[in-house]
């Protein structure tokens, strides 16, 4: 069915002006004033509302076993939390461990994703070895559309390269025309400060943070940006979390490293007091990089702004606290690491960010839909709202207001991160090329509608 979107204020990256949408056959064919509605359209009323590009996060976790544990979420669930979010597509890290080889891991989550999701979706591709062979294995999966890999400097002997392997990857990359994503902090200082901590009886949640202090990922950042700038390989820093690795990062730039930068709404919004609190209730808010003292957010915030910042994601990681994080009660090193939030990304940053003065609509679009198409290869069949892009739309309603629980969110895990936080503007309507998948709150889409998103590498 053809559908026209009317009376809106139409809301890029670049501009704001009013407008209406006509959509047919999964694309944008039309944008005008006063377009008609042809028989058989549906037609949505937008007046007072923005009508943003459906939005994309770029860095989730919807199908990940993490020591002999499982998320909560899968590509069911998860996908319809991000549709009564406003996210539209979403970029989900496929990450085996090391000995289990890149093509075994990229099937196993092909075959997780596939069928399930009610959004359109692609895969980083996680790479926890490097010889011959996985570079064999890594050509054929960018040959299948996959045109990003993700890689740790941390979490040796599970995620973790050491620095040959990293050399060769980004070499690779550098050939490929693959751009790398990369979580940055240095493996053996955090190691050493673990053994350190728990050896002298610090063993809850608020160690966490100090097992891995802001200077143990800036060095990773510097370490990566040193492999970059050699090998000319393409960069993406997930999740900088404080100003020193956003510092090391810039420097880079400065320098001619082609890198471009990650920041999580959690980082932007939660600090690191709340993984402090008491009874253990610190663990619900643990994750890595960790929540860092009040004292960055300025920084981060300033750098998303001016865009050297270039995306706001979420690293969804979602492990219910009572039986999942529980295990990690008198070791801190064996909490599952995560603060899901793919569902409240667009509400809070509407509310904190936009509301609050710190930034204005068009960065919002920009940073969390139009760049994150740009830098993935996805740009501009997403992230934009012109003739011939997919019908991805969200008629964000800044009116709609309420509080953030639990109780009623859609992410099947048993906490909220920002439980009690009100918002201020939400979606009304939500579409995936062209079908209603979200309507004044209520998932109304198809489970299964959603496709893999082939991408060309263009980092050369």
């Amino acid at each position: 069915m053809a559908l026209l979107i009317q009376n809106g204020e139409i809301v890029t990256a670049q501009e704001r002006y009013p407008g209406d949408i006509y959509c047919a056959g999964e694309t944008i064919t039309r944008i005008g004033r006063g377009l008609p509605a042809p028989p058989g359209t549906e037609v949505i009323d937008a007046r007072g509302c923005h009508v943003f590009p459906g939005f994309i996060d770029p860095h989730v976790h919807l199908h990940l076993p993490a020591g002999g544990l499982q998320t909560k979420d899968d590509f069911t669930s998860g996908s319809q939390a991000a549709l009564l979010g406003g996210t539209t597509t979403l970029i989900e890290m496929c990450n085996p461990v090391r000995g289990d080889g890149a093509r075994a891991g990229f099937e196993r989550w092909t075959a997780a994703a596939a069928g399930k999701s009610a959004c359109d979706y692609s895969f980083h591709m996680g790479v926890a070895q490097f010889d011959a062979a996985t570079a064999e294995e890594l050509r054929a999966i960018v040959a299948q559309g996959v045109a990003s890999f993700k890689i740790f400097l941390a979490y040796q002997g599970v995620y973790g390269l050491d620095d040959r392997e990293l050399y060769r990857v980004l070499r690779l990359a550098r050939e490929l025309g693959v751009i790398v994503a990369a979580h940055c902090e240095n493996e053996t200082l955090i190691a050493e400060r673990a053994a350190d901590l728990l050896a002298a009886g610090k063993t809850d949640p608020a160690q966490h943070h100090e097992s891995r202090p802001p200077l143990v990922e800036a060095e990773g950042v510097h370490h990566l940006m040193t492999f970059a700038e050699l090998t000319g390989a393409a960069t993406y820093v997930v999740h900088v979390s404080c100003q020193e690795a956003l510092e090391a990062a810039l420097a880079a730039r400065r320098r001619g490293v082609r890198v471009n930068l990650e920041v999580l709404i959690q980082h932007l919004l939660l600090d690191k007091t709340c993984a402090e609190r008491p009874d253990f209730e610190g663990a619900k808010f643990i994750m890595s990089p960790p929540l860092r003292a009040a004292g960055h957010q300025a920084a981060l915030w300033d750098a998303l702004r001016t865009g050297a910042i270039d995306t706001v994601a979420t690293d969804h990681a979602p492990f219910d606290f009572a039986t999942q994080k529980a295990r990690g009660r008198g070791d801190f090193t064996r909490i599952p690491n995560g603060i899901p939030s793919l569902e409240e990304r667009i509400k809070l940053l509407h509310t904190y960010g936009v509301g609050a003065g710190r930034i204005d609509l068009p960065t919002l679009v920009r940073a969390a839909s139009t760049q994150v198409a740009r830098i993935f290869g996805l740009h501009p069949r997403k992230g934009e709202i012109q003739p011939g892009s997919d019908a991805d739309l969200v008629v964000f309603d800044p009116r709609l207001a309420g509080t953030i629980s639990a109780r009623t969110q859609r992410m099947n895990v048993d906490y909220s991160a920002f439980e009690g936080w009100r918002y201020q503007g939400a979606p009304r309507v939500v579409t995936v090329r062209g079908e209603v998948a979200v309507r004044d709150g209520r998932f109304v889409g198809t489970v299964g509608r959603g496709r893999f998103l082939p991408r060309t590498p263009s980092h050369f």
